[in-house]
């Protein structure tokens, strides 16, 4: 199934509905995803017919209806769908983000020594934070570890924060595996 090829637009508003879904728990509408996205509920409405047609989302008829996404829209997404995910905290300038997992921490370049980035794979959306903001991930389940940075970019389309790397430790004991 992973074989769909989707528009920018269409990954956007498909991450969108995947978020909003795993925050609600129940059929989200059509005019909470044009908010989150910027967009307008009009062009949502056209998108999700497309999306109906490649099985990535079904509709929900009736005044709590909606939009839910099938199994087919995480996988063509590639993101893992857990019952139970390990909780890896994000905070940005010092607060907890609720509703935001990390996913995926790439590093990009720890060979470049005095420039380090990481890429942050999230669950959530990264449409409030900013370029320069400070943003602490971890710690990570088993090898404990945390990741200080500052934004230098983001991916919206994709849920990617790019940390320029400013602090990253791990305990130097045994991790619980």
């Amino acid at each position: 199934m992973s074989s769909i090829e989707l528009t920018p637009s269409q990954k956007q508003i498909l991450t969108a509905l995947i978020n909003l879904y795993r925050q609600a728990e129940d059929a989200v509408k059509g005019e909470d995803i044009a908010a989150e996205v910027n967009r307008n509920p009009g062009t949502i409405r056209n998108q999700m017919q497309s999306l109906k047609a490649l099985q990535l989302v079904e509709g929900v008829p009736g005044p709590k209806g909606g939009y839910k996404p099938t199994a087919n829209a995480y996988e063509a997404l590639d993101v893992q769908e857990m019952d139970e995910p390990a909780t890896v905290p994000l905070f940005h300038e010092g607060e907890r983000v609720e509703n935001a997992n990390v996913e995926e921490i790439d590093l990009s370049s720890v060979h470049h020594p005095e420039l380090c980035r990481a890429e942050i794979h999230l669950q959530g959306s990264v449409r409030n934070f900013h370029e320069g903001d400070s943003v602490v991930v971890g710690p990570t389940p088993l090898s404990k570890l945390v990741v200080e940075g500052t934004v230098d970019g983001k991916d919206d389309t994709s849920n990617i924060l790019i940390l320029r790397i400013d602090d990253m430790t791990a305990p130097a004991e045994e991790p619980e595996h």
